[in-house]
């Protein structure tokens, strides 16, 4: 049977860094208040000096991921790229990467699922795997927030929390029947809730997507978040998928060496872990270095976790799990070869 091994990881992430004490200099906010309420000690943010686009920064992580997989950029079969700030409206930043890695026929899907882009996306990749319609897959995860944030008091509660960056995984197809790879998957969106973390304009179910008499600094232009009403959904959404996706592997609690959760909120990560009762070791943390980089979080805290010797043994058990806009959420479960 075929099975999704991850070869090579790959992050990169602009060097400029943005603490919260320099936060202070253009929004009503302190140090002790960002760490307090999000565990966010700093951010990496483009600058205009060393400008990138989300397919930028995801062609520097996918060159470290190859490399470390031993790949060429001609071995790839196909290209997922996850993102919710692409580069321009259209084509897609998957096309973009590709070019970068100087690829003139590659297929390159993107995929809008924001903060669970990498969960969707390696849960994609194991489908294409699995089907036999490609073997050599890279999964990217990339994101430019910080030109996108409202960087005044009011845009505080969310802007506080992003940072830029992206990271990359190749996956290959074997034929093993061992019980490793990406073993099980669970995913789930409700729509109903979309109104609670979105960013409104410029929209396409307007006669005007950028509307006549309205500011540039409009509020809509901006991410909005309801913190409350997202903070409760996931401490309660994601333990269940969590049991979800171990019923789906067969496994129990007691099994997974690491859990690595979107790093949205350490607040979040913290609650989760106290409803599951799990020891602080269990889960993977790296938010106070980068923010939330929404569809690199996950993969850049993979690669952290192994480059550190945290997981990556053959039979380790690592669980990853994460919700976010749309609203989406899921799990997934992988066990090193």
């Amino acid at each position: 049977m075929k099975k999704s091994i991850i070869r090579g990881s790959g992050f990169f992430v602009p060097p400029h860094i943005v603490t919260n004490e320099d936060l202070t200099q253009f929004m009503d906010t302190s140090d002790e208040w960002i760490r307090q309420r999000t565990g966010i000690h700093q951010r990496h943010w483009v600058t205009e000096e060393d400008m990138y686009g989300a397919s930028d920064l995801g062609t520097h992580a996918a060159r470290m991921a190859l490399d470390k997989a031993g790949w060429g950029p001609e071995d790839l079969d196909f290209i997922i790229f996850a993102t919710l700030s692409p580069d321009i409206m259209f084509p897609g930043g998957g096309c973009l990467l590709a070019r970068n890695l100087e690829l003139n026929a590659t297929p390159a899907l993107d995929i809008r699922q924001q903060c669970t882009g990498f969960l969707y996306g390696f849960a994609t990749a194991d489908s294409y795997i699995k089907s036999g319609l490609a073997s050599k897959i890279l999964l990217v995860g990339a994101e430019v927030h910080s030109t996108g944030l409202d960087k005044s008091t009011r845009g505080r509660d969310v802007t506080v929390i992003f940072g830029d960056g992206a990271a990359a995984l190749c996956i290959e197809a074997v034929d093993t029947d061992e019980n490793v790879g990406l073993i099980a998957s669970a995913l789930h969106a409700d729509g109903h809730f979309a109104e609670a973390l979105k960013t409104e304009l410029p929209a396409s179910n307007l006669i005007k997507r950028l509307p006549d008499g309205i500011s540039t600094d409009d509020p809509r232009y901006f991410p909005f978040m309801d913190g409350p009403g997202i903070f409760k959904k996931a401490v309660r959404m994601l333990p269940k998928v969590t049991k979800e996706a171990l019923e789906k592997a067969g496994l129990a609690l007691s099994d997974v060496d690491l859990i690595i959760p979107h790093q949205a909120n350490k607040r979040i990560n913290q609650a989760y872990g106290q409803f599951l009762k799990l020891p602080e070791d269990k889960i993977f943390h790296n938010i106070e270095k980068y923010g939330n980089t929404t569809a690199a979080s996950i993969p850049l805290a993979l690669h952290e976790a192994i480059e550190t010797g945290r997981i990556g043994k053959s039979g380790d058990v690592v669980l990853f799990t994460g919700l976010g806009a749309g609203l989406t959420w899921g799990a997934s479960i992988y066990i090193f070869p």
